[in-house]
């Protein structure tokens, strides 16, 4: 006959609470060796400054919210604006040459000339 595993047993505990035996703490150990220290470096907690100063100043607690939440909104939506005008500039600079190219294929010797002329136009400036 196959044998049961082990039933764990309820026992009372010092403070006066139960526990069953299989989830006992386990016993202190005695440990004579180096102290081990886990120190743990987080990053700065972001600067505050400018809330401080605004409200030092007398401004609300609403225009510093404002501050807090629009600012880095702010900063997302400029930086959203320079990259379309940086692919958009992209976009001219290519359609720019594609003209170029054309009209040097095409045109022959005006387009040639028509070509140079728009290069020392543009170096006059």
């Amino acid at each position: 006959m196959e044998s049961l595993p082990d039933v764990p047993k309820v026992v009372q505990l010092p403070d006066g609470t139960y526990a069953y035996t299989d989830q006992l703490p386990a016993p202190p150990q005695h440990y004579s060796g180096p102290q081990i220290i886990h120190q743990h470096v987080h990053q700065a907690p972001p600067d505050r400054t400018v809330q401080r100063i605004a409200l030092g100043s007398g401004v609300g607690a609403g225009a510093v919210a404002a501050g807090v939440y629009f600012g880095p909104l702010l900063v997302g939506v400029l930086t959203a604006m320079a990259a379309n005008l940086a692919l958009i500039a992209f976009l001219a600079a290519v359609c720019v040459w594609g003209v170029v190219t054309v009209v040097r294929t095409v045109g022959g010797a005006e387009g040639k000339r028509a070509a140079g002329n728009v290069g020392r136009a543009r170096r006059r400036r």
